[in-house]
């Protein structure tokens, strides 16, 4: 078994409830390769289980956050439709190890898009719309103690995510200075704007864009993308009820439990 398929296999595995150990004897800390082949693996075998993919999720769009882990590029994970919750939802505490939750732009395709040398203004022209999310992300890795490796081997350490009923054109909206705050149980627990990812949401969503390209993995039509958090993560603790506003495109909420 190689590296990536062991890899792959504990972090499967890991599903079940309980974190695994940092993957420093199996994974450099910034093995790319070796990781998104890990991911890959485990992408196949959901897929070979039923699963479907319905996006993708971009990470790491926080100078910050790259910085912290030694890289100087943000990384992907896939979303499978299971991981979608209702806006209003409920996410039950026990389908998580230990989550947090952001805020952010997601964009809904209308049309394939496979170009190496993509620009914001080739996803401009091939987004249908706009809409406020949160996306729940997890690790697998034992108390988040994770270096890029290790979070892009597991699926970009993602989880669930909610998208809001309002869907908008990118025509007219400002994604840039875009405000955003993230609330728990009322309380505003993290503020950000457009800008924090990766200069612009669109600039993100060109990136990943270009990266699936190289990897003959192309955006397609109706793919939801998640473009990365517009401000600090946010533990959850059972019997939250979670809103992010984002200026321009509504509100989205869930709840982490009943009560």
């Amino acid at each position: 078994m190689s590296p990536a398929e062991e890899a792959a296999v504990r972090l499967r595995e890991a599903y079940s409830g309980k974190a695994v150990a940092p993957l420093r004897d199996l994974l450099g800390p910034v093995d790319v390769d070796a990781a998104y082949e890990a991911q890959l693996i485990n992408t196949r075998f959901w897929e070979a289980q039923g699963r479907r993919i319905v996006g993708r999720k971009i990470g790491l769009t926080a100078a910050a956050v790259q910085k912290q882990l030694g890289v100087d590029r943000p990384d992907f994970g896939v979303l499978f439709q299971d991981m979608r919750i209702a806006d209003g939802g409920v996410l039950e505490p026990g389908k998580v190890i230990q989550p947090k939750a952001e805020a952010e732009v997601a964009l809904i395709f209308a049309r394939d898009l496979n170009k190496r040398d993509a620009t914001a203004d080739d996803v401009f022209g091939a987004v249908e719309s706009a809409v406020a999310a949160i996306e729940i992300v997890d690790s697998r890795v034992a108390d988040w103690k994770i270096t890029f490796a290790d979070t892009v081997a597991d699926n970009g350490s993602s989880a669930f995510f909610v998208l809001g009923k309002e869907r908008k054109s990118l025509s007219g909206l400002d994604l840039y200075t875009c405000g955003m705050a993230l609330e728990v149980n009322g309380t505003v627990a993290s503020i950000g704007a457009g800008a924090a990812c990766l200069g612009h949401p669109l600039n993100a969503a060109a990136w990943l864009v270009r990266t699936l390209a190289e990897r003959a993995e192309p955006i397609k039509a109706g793919d939801i993308v998640l473009t990365g958090a517009l401000g600090p993560m946010v533990g959850l603790t059972r019997g939250s009820h979670v809103k992010a506003t984002i200026g321009g495109l509504g509100s989205v909420n869930f709840h982490f439990g009943a009560g």
